[in-house]
């Protein structure tokens, strides 16, 4: 199915709104050769790529103008969403400094930001460019980051971004259950990945991330543990096996982890230390989706999870509970995190309707390997709903 120009429709409309909940009377998304340095925000705006420089504008007042080379005009009028597009031939400036001048806009919102990468798609070059522009017609003084703008349209997912997360989870957990039956001792984590990958290329699928890593296969201890491509070892009996793996379905992405555990001789369940550190996972995660709500900073949520994890007497996780999923596997700019030098300020962000988070805590079990669980919710305007079907019971190998 394709969603594209249903997608640019619904999310230039929300733009709108948002841009009067931050006081911006315009945002402007000015870029140029997308297929080289595009703006992460033109997948909202156009169905494809562009090639000279091009200006598409949203203003808080409902206007919608796109200013573009003319051969890129008519695939972007094809989308409905904008209630003109100007395609010029010599240069942009003299078009978009009439719009601008007609428009009068207070606040000029620009995609730049010290801490979001999502929200930091103008280029140096670009932004020197677009000054000189708006220089000349007094507009210079009036620019400010968009930040707010960009978080919250990548963020606030519309229904159509929700049901294409769906499908990429539905098709990540019936690989899951394929691969359950494919796993037995003996395996590689190689062989483990292929098979998955080959049940991937049935479907005409893409993986969510580089193919390197996804699906990234642990089994047994002393593993890389995580972003890391899968070897020769083999799965044994006594270890435990874990597996990173997520889809992309009309765009849109699932990342989800799963833990195995292969039988050793003469046993019909895991170990207590495996059994325990398996339900200890499960709480945290049960535990922090149920502590999630609108307006709640990231770094509570995290803080949750983590002290479940750290009271059962394992270390605590080197990483944040979980970030969003959206268009790439790792989207949006609040993160359910630690106060970390590395997270910057996404854990103080609050959470809203629409937001889509893995929640992925772990813990090593000696000797036996890596516990985790990755699943995936949506917030709610009352809490947070699981999107996937989450794992309650450990996956016994025989």
């Amino acid at each position: 199915m394709d969603i594209t120009n249903i997608l640019i429709k619904e999310k230039t409309e929300q733009a709108v709104k948002i841009l009067r909940e931050t006081g911006l009377d315009c945002w402007i998304t000015f870029t140029r050769e997308s297929e080289i340095c595009g703006d992460p925000s033109l997948v909202f705006l156009a169905p494809g790529q562009v090639t000279w420089h091009s200006a598409f504008i949203i203003a808080a007042s409902g206007q919608k103008r796109a200013i573009v080379g003319l051969y890129d005009k008519k695939a972007i009028e094809d989308t409905g969403a904008y209630e003109a597009v100007e395609g010029y031939v010599t240069g942009i400036k003299e078009p978009l400094q009439k719009f601008l001048q007609q428009l009068q806009p207070r606040k000029i919102g620009l995609n730049y930001s010290r801490t979001s990468e999502i929200c930091d798609g103008l280029t140096y070059g670009m932004y020197l460019t677009l000054f000189d522009i708006l220089k000349e017609i007094g507009l210079e003084t009036r620019l400010e980051s968009a930040e707010k703008i960009v978080s919250a349209l990548r963020e606030r997912k519309s229904p159509v971004e929700i049901q294409a997360i769906k499908r990429a989870i539905a098709t990540t957990e019936e690989i899951f259950e394929r691969v359950r039956l494919f796993i037995s001792p003996g395996k590689s984590e190689k062989e483990i990945a292929q098979f998955m990958l080959d049940e991937l290329k049935k479907k005409g699928l893409q993986t969510a991330w580089g193919q390197s890593t996804c699906p990234a296969v642990f089994t047994g201890p002393d593993t890389a543990q995580a972003h890391y491509s899968p070897t020769d070892r083999r799965a044994e009996p006594g270890h435990i096996l874990n597996m990173d793996f997520g889809v992309r379905v009309d765009g849109y992405c699932s990342d989800m982890q799963r833990t195995f555990y292969l039988l050793s001789q003469g046993e019909s369940q895991a170990p207590p230390e495996v059994r325990h550190g398996f339900e200890t996972i499960v709480r945290a995660i049960e535990e922090a989706r149920a502590a999630m709500r609108p307006g709640i900073q990231g770094v509570k949520i995290d803080e949750v999870a983590r002290r479940i994890i750290t009271a059962a007497g394992y270390d605590q996780f080197p990483h944040a509970l979980g970030h969003q999923v959206g268009r790439f596997a790792h989207d949006g700019t609040a993160l359910l995190g630690p106060a970390w030098e590395k997270y910057a300020d996404k854990p103080f962000r609050t959470l809203e309707p629409g937001m889509v988070f893995t929640l992925e805590p772990r813990l090593t079990v000696p000797e036996r390997g890596v516990v985790t669980i990755e699943e995936m919710v949506v917030v709610t305007d009352s809490g947070a709903e699981y999107l996937s079907r989450p794992q309650k019971e450990l996956w016994l190998i025989g």
